[in-house]
């Protein structure tokens, strides 16, 4: 039975991908053609600077693939792709929940495994590390973004965890409601802590070094040697749009794997009502 259910979750994770990639490719791919377009006028426009120095710019490395397979077949076998990925460990952690949780039914579980699946995995570290469009962010911390990226996913599922443990602990003593409440306030508590701790992008050392720490990656305006500006900064209204799109394109990820998913538990479970996963 725990097969049938992760091959569920995977047809539900691409399904997921397929309508998440339909939203993206609507919404978000012209913002990231803008922000192509910026990173382009941006590069020429130090390119000039360069000239004007009496430097050489380097030349411009050739684009392994064109804009329009990127746009379109790129980004939709990567959405779908993964959606698998999201959709098996989403299968994975419904069985683990199943029976653990009280007495929840499938498709109420399957629901509540999707919320906390985008809480922890997604909203938590994109509060942190929001997602960015092409042309913001250095190439220099690529590494260490990664890096605190997976940080701050790490510890936000612990902390679920932890938070899960501490509501069934207060559960008997401050009934349901409460013991649920303290322990979503201890996995706030947690998260804010941690994201406290941890750096802002803008104040990595090779930013630092260019920026004067700001909290942000965000290209400033490119100015010339007398300090006048001659290419803007990044535009504030894409970058919100792109986050924005981007926020929504992973809840309705989320949303596709719970809602499809939950009837697909219910069969599987009304075929073997005598399982159950206590042992697994």
């Amino acid at each position: 039975m725990v097969r049938g259910l992760v091959l569920r979750g995977v047809a539900a994770g691409a399904l997921a991908g397929l309508v998440a990639f339909i939203f993206a490719r609507i919404f978000a791919e012209p913002l990231i053609q803008a922000a192509i377009d910026y990173e382009s006028g941006r590069d020429d426009a130090k390119n000039a600077l360069l000239v004007a120095a009496g430097s050489s710019p380097e030349p411009a490395g050739p684009d392994i693939f064109s804009r329009a397979i990127q746009g379109n077949l790129g980004i939709g076998v990567g959405m779908i792709a993964f959606g698998v990925a999201v959709g098996c460990f989403f299968a994975v952690a419904f069985c683990m929940s199943y029976g653990r949780t009280g007495r929840i039914r499938p498709r109420q579980l399957s629901l509540l495994v999707a919320l906390a699946g985008f809480v922890t995995m997604y909203l938590v570290p994109f509060i942190k590390y929001p997602a960015n469009p092409p042309a913001v962010g250095n190439p220099d911390t690529i590494g260490d973004r990664s890096g605190l990226y997976l940080v701050m996913i790490v510890a936000s599922v612990v902390f679920a965890v932890v938070a899960v443990g501490i509501g069934q602990r207060l559960q008997p003593r401050f009934g349901t409601w409460n013991s649920t409440l303290l322990g979503i306030l201890s996995f706030i508590v947690l998260c804010g802590i941690v994201m406290a701790l941890l750096p802002a992008l803008g104040q990595l050392s090779p930013n630092a070094d260019l920026s004067g720490s700001l909290l942000t990656e965000t290209p400033q305006p490119l100015k010339d040697p007398s300090g006048a500006i001659v290419y803007p900064g990044f535009d504030a209204d894409l970058l919100f749009k792109f986050r924005l799109y981007s926020l929504g394109a992973q809840a309705i990820l989320w949303t596709v794997i719970g809602l499809v998913f939950a009837p697909l538990a219910d069969k599987v479970f009304a075929r073997h009502p005598d399982q159950a996963f206590a042992a697994v």
